[in-house]
């Protein structure tokens, strides 16, 4: 009798056991213990920080269920940034927080906000990632195979360099410039007269360093985090000439594996974390004064700011470029994104 009732104790243990177990998702069991997520800079900096605000309020929303493993630097494919997207799609990585110049030779529509001067403003970048254009690059996205969440900001890309201060496509002729690898870069900085020099993040610093460029291009957040002032660049010229937005996205096979309920929680942490992330890239720039370019001054950096005559120059002289790269990412798109920010709210 007391075996019975020990095998019966047992039996009803049992059952509750896997009652537990099979009331949990299907897909919740096959959760992987660590997502890794691809960044070209680490949280030093405000790109790198969105992905580890991302990657904190995942955990915190799942509680605990989905975690996930920062590797900045983009580590996962050796420092390669232009093979990112290529790697997304493949599941060599689970996550990321990616620029859209990183992944526009793979995405031409992306080279959309590369156009140089497309974005005269903040408003205009906005305008197009909030609006009509910017849903219609998430559905361009998902047909490539990711999933994307929400847009993020790396911010304009100012001009510096260690030789001379720059104020017209002239004084740009010859000089030795660090660029992302895409053909719309190379093709505009040829035609401003200046010898592009197409490279990884993690080799212009070493490049800039030993005199082998002589500038670069990059928001302000990233000269200074990365003091670019250490390595020669002295010179520095505010042209916004174009400023590439940041997308959170998700590999689809991961994201298929995730619950419903999961995937709205990662989806409302990118939100969240995407905004935060734009407030941080935007922050000493848009207060007035500019505090940010203060202490970039402080460090011994002569700061050139154009007149509208000035800047008009380098317009003309790119437009032939953003006229030929205008029907290469599809005309009827760009006419939307020129359309939007021509209405934006300033």
């Amino acid at each position: 009798m007391k075996l019975r009732r020990t095998l019966l104790t047992l039996a009803a243990a049992a059952t509750a056991l896997a009652a537990t177990t099979f009331s949990l998702p299907a897909a919740a069991q096959n959760y992987k213990s660590e997502y890794r997520m691809s960044l070209v800079v680490g949280p030093a900096f405000p790109w790198g920080k969105g992905g580890e605000i991302w990657a904190n309020k995942v955990k915190e929303k799942t509680n605990g269920r989905i975690n996930i493993k920062l590797y900045p630097g983009v580590s996962l494919i050796q420092g390669d940034q232009t093979r990112e997207f290529s790697a997304l799609r493949q599941g060599v990585i689970d996550m990321a927080v990616g620029s859209t110049i990183n992944w526009s030779p793979q995405v031409r529509q992306l080279n959309l906000f590369s156009l140089p001067f497309l974005m005269p403003d903040y408003a205009a970048i906005d305008a197009l990632t909030t609006g009509d254009v910017g849903k219609q690059m998430f559905t361009i996205l998902e047909k490539a195979g990711v999933v994307p969440l929400a847009w993020g900001l790396n911010g304009y890309r100012e001009l510096s360099n260690s030789k001379h201060p720059i104020k017209s496509p002239a004084d740009l002729k010859g000089l030795k410039i660090r660029v992302v690898g895409s053909p719309l870069f190379l093709e505009t900085f040829t035609a401003l007269g200046a010898n592009p020099t197409q490279m990884s993040w993690a080799d212009a610093q070493p490049a800039l360093a030993s005199g082998a460029v002589d500038g670069q291009e990059n928001p302000m957040s990233i000269f200074t985090a990365a003091k670019l002032h250490t390595v020669g660049q002295k010179h520095l010229t505010m042209w916004g000439y174009l400023a590439d937005p940041l997308v959170f996205v998700v590999n689809k096979q991961v994201w298929e594996s995730w619950t419903p309920a999961d995937r709205e929680l990662v989806r409302q942490a990118a939100i969240e974390a995407g905004q935060e992330q734009i407030a941080i890239a935007r922050k000493g720039l848009i207060e007035p004064g500019q505090p940010l370019l203060k202490d970039i001054a402080a460090m011994g950096v002569q700061i050139t700011h154009l007149s509208p005559a000035e800047r008009d120059a380098f317009v003309k002289a790119t437009r032939p470029v953003y006229d030929k790269w205008k029907n290469q990412i599809g005309a009827d798109l760009v006419n939307q994104a020129e359309k939007a920010i021509a209405a934006r709210k300033k």
